[in-house]
C-alpha cells in the first residue's frame, strides 16, 4: 500500500496533509509513504523531517499510489494522473462547485471529503472542520488585536485609566467558542450570540454575557443551524444592531453547510459602529456575514476596518497541519487491515464523506442535483 502527500497548488495554502508522526504511524502498519518534495515548507515541516520519519521524498507524487491525502481540492493535473480506485482522502470543498465535484468522480477514484464527516461522537478526532476552526477563531482574535488601534485589557495608570475593549462573538460554535476564550485571556469584555439556545451555557462558562433573542431554538439534529424564520430574522437582528454600537470588535463565523454565509451584519449596522472598531468576518469565503466584507482584503467603512482573511487557519500551518493529519489518519484507520485496505460502506464514518466510487458521485447530497 502506498500513500501519496503532494505539495498543495491552491494559491495561500501553507498546510500539508500529512506530518512526521502520521508518517510513522502509516509507516507502522505497513504502508510505503512518499512526500512531494516540499510539501510541508509553509507548515516549517522541511523534506528531511519527513524523510526521518521513514518517508520517500519525490518531484512529484506518482500516480500508482493507493491513496493520495490533501488539504484541498487536488488540481486536474494530479487528477489526471491518479489510477482508477486510488482513495482521495481531504478537504474536498464539495459545496458549490458540482463540475468540480464531476471531475473527480470523472477522474475514477474513490474520493472521501472530509468536510461531510458526521457529528457523532467516535468521528471528533476526524473532524478537520472542528480542528481547523479552532485555529481560526484564536487567529481572528489575534488579527482584531492587531488591527485594533487600542488596548485588549484595562490598564490603571497615574495618567488614567485604559478601559477594555468589549469584543462581540456572532456564532458559537469551535471557532467562536476559541475566539471568546481568547479574547478573554487578552481581557476583554466579551459577548457571543447564538441562534441555538444550548450555547448559552457553553458561553456563560467562559466568562461571557450571551446576547439572546427571544426567538425559537434554531439548533439542528446535527448541531449545527438552521435558517431563521423571517420574524425570528429580524427579532435577532434587531437585538444585534442596538448591541453592536457598543462594541469595538465583532468576530463573525456563521455558517450553514451547503449555502451561502447568512448576513449577519448590514451596512447600516456598521455605519452605527464606533470609528476605529474591527470587525472580522471568518465567513467571508461563502459570501461573507457582512456584505462589506471582501476576500483576502481590509475595508474600512465610515472608520470601521473590517477584516476578511481567506483560510485563517492556513495562517498558522505549522500547527494546522500536524491537527489536520492526525484527522487524515485517524480516519484512514478505519480502512487499514493487514497493510491493505478495506473499505467498509456501511461504516457510518466512511459511508457519509464518501462522494465519488467508480467514475460516479455517490453522495445523496450531490447525485440529486
Amino acid at each position: 500500500m502506498k500513500i501519496a502527500v503532494p505539495t498543495e497548488t491552491q494559491a495561500g495554502e501553507s498546510r500539508v496533509a500529512a506530518s512526521p508522526d502520521t508518517v510513522k504511524a502509516f509507516i507502522k502498519k505497513g504502508a510505503e509513504v512518499i512526500v512531494q518534495a516540499g510539501a510541508g515548507t509553509g507548515a516549517s515541516i522541511p523534506d528531511e523531517a519527513f524523510a526521518a520519519a521513514g518517508a520517500k521524498i519525490v518531484p512529484a507524487v506518482a500516480g500508482d499510489a493507493d491513496v493520495v491525502l490533501t488539504v484541498r481540492r487536488p488540481s486536474g493535473e494530479l487528477l489526471s494522473t491518479l489510477k482508477r480506485g486510488a482513495l482521495l482522502i481531504g478537504g474536498l470543498e464539495p459545496y458549490g462547485d458540482k463540475a468540480g465535484l464531476d471531475a473527480i468522480a470523472a477522474s475514477g477514484v474513490t474520493a472521501f471529503a472530509m468536510e461531510l464527516m458526521p457529528r457523532i461522537s467516535r468521528a471528533q478526532s476526524m473532524d478537520i472542520l472542528s480542528s481547523q476552526a479552532n485555529l481560526a477563531g484564536y487567529k481572528a482574535v489575534v488579527d482584531a488585536a492587531f488591527h485594533f488601534t487600542r488596548a485588549f485589557p484595562m490598564m490603571m495608570t497615574a495618567a488614567g485609566t485604559v478601559p477594555a475593549a468589549k469584543v462581540f462573538i456572532m456564532g458559537v460554535g469551535v471557532a467562536g467558542l476559541q475566539a471568546i476564550a481568547t479574547a478573554r485571556r487578552l481581557g476583554a469584555i466579551v459577548s457571543a450570540t447564538d441562534v441555538r439556545k444550548a450555547t448559552e451555557e457553553q458561553v456563560k462558562s467562559l466568562g461571557a454575557k450571551f446576547v439572546y433573542a427571544d426567538i425559537a431554538d434554531a439548533a439542528t439534529s446535527g448541531g449545527y443551524a438552521k435558517e431563521l424564520s423571517t420574524e425570528d430574522k429580524a427579532k435577532q437582528a434587531a437585538l444585534v444592531a442596538n448591541h453592536m454600537k457598543t462594541q469595538d470588535v465583532i468576530i463573525t463565523t456563521a455558517l450553514i453547510p451547503g449555502r451561502p454565509a447568512p448576513v449577519l451584519i448590514t451596512e447600516e449596522m456598521v455605519d452605527s459602529m464606533k470609528p476605529g472598531s474591527i470587525i472580522v468576518d471568518l465567513a467571508v469565503e461563502r459570501g461573507g456575514n457582512c456584505p462589506l466584507s471582501k476576500p483576502d482584503q481590509i475595508v474600512e467603512h465610515k472608520g470601521v476596518k473590517i477584516v476578511g482573511t481567506v483560510n485563517l487557519a492556513g495562517k498558522l500551518a505549522g500547527n494546522a497541519s500536524p491537527l489536520f493529519a492526525k484527522n487524515l489518519s485517524n480516519f484512514l484507520d478505519l480502512m487499514i487491515k493487514d497493510g491493505g485496505l478495506k473499505i467498509d460502506d456501511a461504516d457510518e464514518c466512511i459511508k457519509g464523506t464518501m462522494i465519488a466510487k467508480d467514475g460516479a458521485l455517490v453522495h445523496p447530497m450531490f447525485t440529486s442535483k
